[in-house]
């Protein structure tokens, strides 16, 4: 009796297994037939009759469709007999029955990551979200672009980072070796980090964890913060193989206390200075940086020299509804802000974990930050050849005020939106004012034009090597 119920699972697997693989290779044949005949539509519609086929119209010259009602619509097997009985008029020069092919969309589609669905700043649309799936439909994904997190360390072992990670771009500052794996400890103090590489660069479509913006992006992490944070560890960290790294980000800073007044000291201020006038071959640095979350205690960015920092990109946050956060610190130095956590019912962000885990509870501009290093991904992959400079002039051109609520807009001098809390909203136009052809686009930004060509290597083309005097009003 064992033996037989043996028999028969094992039949059943076998059939199965069958049906599984006559999924993925077998025909599906159809109940029609293409079929070739000179002399014209009457002709061949004389045929479908002699033969008890219904005549279905024409295809391209003398070749038309007949359908055969005693035929299922979809079959593993073809219909031999139906099908000599036809090919033996000579009428018939060409014949063959319709096979059902499978053909899918190249256009964008959901992602199975399991916590995809969970991302609304990525994919809730409607002017709602970071409006990035144009750019990854036209193939702009981080791909060749690298960014290291400036942080507690980097999970290099996480399923979801670990087929991006990028040894070149990290370092361990605080043991002084080359693995920024974080330390351990029972309140995984050094979370942070990870948090925000894969906000940047989590892989995309295996069904772990997150979504990445810049999801085909090397990501990198400097271990940094775990221990004494002196100048010189700051300048270390800041000038880290920058002939490879593309993009900093920083999730940190000073006091947000309403108190502390404090910047770069003496060796980080000259890392930053020589980031972007040697880094990437001369074309600078990125440093993007969290311009704070002392709101509560009514702390000013303005008098944190990182965020303050010319050099340096600041970046806020706006919440789900479009709101002033709490945490948000009101100051002119910032450039644009993404989206980011808010007040009670409002949704946070979703990225990698310590432990090789998953969280849906990123905060603050912390959050923010490497949201915004991922949109320079995307931008630097579309253009390489953009500078430092180049950056932040398209940062402030194509950020947005839209679906961002507070009552003190103003608008500038030079006609764009600006508040004290933010510099608008930043999202995919980073890279471009609207869609561009797949090989070729254009911006022209004042009296500067930029030449965008495809990511397939042609060399980039700048006019007018300065970015216009009226750049210089937003930097100093």
């Amino acid at each position: 009796m064992q033996r037989n119920l043996k028999i028969i699972g094992i039949s059943i697997l076998g059939s199965i297994v069958l049906e599984l693989q006559c999924y993925f290779v077998c025909a599906n044949y159809t109940d029609k037939w293409a079929v070739r005949i000179e002399g014209g539509e009457e002709v061949a519609r004389n045929v479908a009759v002699q033969y008890g086929f219904t005549y279905f119209g024409p295809i391209i010259d003398d070749y038309y469709t007949f359908v055969h009602r005693k035929v299922a619509k979809r079959s593993l097997y073809p219909s031999s007999y139906y099908h000599r009985s036809l090919a033996s008029d000579p009428k018939v020069k060409w014949i063959e029955q319709q096979v059902g092919r499978r053909r899918v969309k190249r256009g964008f589609r959901d992602f199975n990551d399991p916590k995809w669905s969970r991302m609304w700043y990525l994919n809730r649309g409607q002017g709602l979200d970071m409006n990035v799936r144009a750019a990854w439909e036209l193939g702009i994904t981080g791909k060749g672009v690298v960014v290291t997190i400036l942080d507690d360390g980097i999970e290099k072992d996480h399923p979801d980072l670990k087929d991006n990670y990028d040894e070149k771009a990290s370092y361990d500052v605080n043991g002084h070796d080359p693995d920024p794996q974080p330390r351990y400890d029972f309140s995984n103090e050094n979370r942070h980090g990870t948090r925000c590489a894969g906000e940047v660069a989590a892989q995309a479509d295996n069904y772990i964890c997150s979504v990445g913006i810049a999801y085909d992006a090397r990501i990198g992490g400097v271990r940094m913060l775990d221990g004494d944070v002196t100048d010189s560890v700051e300048a270390q960290s800041l000038s880290l193989n920058p002939q490879h790294i593309h993009i900093y980000s920083a999730s940190w800073g000073p006091d947000d206390d309403g108190r502390t007044v404090d910047g770069p000291a003496t060796l980080a201020r000259k890392a930053f200075y020589d980031g972007i006038t040697r880094g990437r071959g001369g074309l600078g640095s990125i440093f993007v940086w969290a311009s704070g979350n002392g709101g509560r205690d009514f702390d000013s960015c303005n008098c944190d020299g990182y965020t303050n920092s010319i050099y340096t990109l600041s970046i806020s946050s706006a919440t789900e509804n479009g709101n002033i956060p709490w945490y948000s610190e009101a100051c002119s130095s910032t450039l644009a802000t993404t989206y980011s956590s808010g007040s009670g019912g409002e949704r946070q962000i979703v990225t990698t974990d310590l432990r090789r885990s998953c969280t849906e509870t990123h905060t603050g501009t912390s959050a923010s930050a490497p949201l915004a290093a991922g949109l320079c991904a995307l931008a630097l992959q579309a253009n390489p050849m953009l500078t430092w400079r180049d950056l932040q002039h398209i940062v402030v051109m194509t950020a947005k005020p839209f679906n961002l609520h507070d009552s003190d807009w103003i608008t500038n001098g030079v006609g764009r939106r600006d508040q004290a809390h933010h510099f608008q909203f930043l999202d995919k136009s980073i890279f471009s004012k609207g869609l561009y052809a797949r090989l070729k686009m254009y911006i022209h930004m004042s009296s500067a034009s930029l030449s965008f060509e495809s990511s397939k290597g042609k060399q980039m083309t700048k006019k007018n090597n300065c970015l216009s005097r009226e750049f210089n009003k937003w930097l100093h």
